[in-house]
């Protein structure tokens, strides 16, 4: 079922591109909130020689939601400029629908592509953190203005290691929805401690 995206994404392995980095959205995943919600979440690879990133290899898992607040946080501070937009928020979104994952995750790619191409938005450190770290929204959104016990360089270099989730207490899941635009203006709330895993037949 999976052979169409695993190929789009397989196209972003190997050498890096002419600018220098390489970014994938690959291995989505449907996860349980609770007893009657899920989401979905899809694995963001990057490869980059840039010095704009501590790390020059990374993967997260990333929410369509942490999309929709990633583009409203850089329209804040892209003021005039355009930013690109976000695939369409779908509220019969199925993973049993090969032909929308495969959508969803080529306008997570392309969305991502180009914020990269655009240097000015490689210096918000909420870029990086959404790219390089696996803290939630509201994790991310007070480490980029200094209100956590670590930086925004310990949140991505040990990001792996468990050592930051150690530093903060567990909240409450949320849901995944962007509140007022599919082109990803609208802000949603964010989930702190990320679902259980569910085996998805057909998947």
């Amino acid at each position: 079922m999976w052979n169409k995206g695993r190929n789009l994404q397989e196209n972003n392995r190997g050498s890096l591109s002419p600018d220098g980095q390489n970014i994938g959205v690959r291995d989505p995943r449907l996860l349980k909130d609770d007893l009657w919600h899920t989401h979905v979440d899809y694995e963001i690879c990057l490869q980059t020689n840039s010095m704009c990133f501590r790390k020059k290899s990374s993967c997260v898992r990333r929410r369509y939601s942490e999309f929709v607040w990633l583009r409203h946080s850089l329209e804040q501070n892209a003021l005039i400029m355009e930013l690109p937009k976000l695939p369409p928020w779908n509220p019969f979104f199925s993973l049993k629908n090969a032909e929308q994952v495969v959508q969803r995750m080529k306008g997570f790619q392309e969305f991502l592509e180009s914020v990269l191409q655009r240097p000015f938005l490689l210096s918000d450190s909420r870029l990086h953190l959404f790219l390089q770290s696996d803290l939630s929204i509201t994790r991310m959104s007070r480490c980029a203005l200094g209100k956590t016990k670590y930086t925004v360089a310990e949140a991505i270099q040990r990001s792996s290691s468990g050592y930051v989730s150690g530093l903060v207490d567990k909240a409450t899941c949320d849901s995944d929805c962007e509140s007022s635009s599919s082109s990803g203006l609208g802000l949603s709330v964010d989930t702190q401690v990320r679902g259980s895993p569910v085996l998805f037949l057909g998947s």
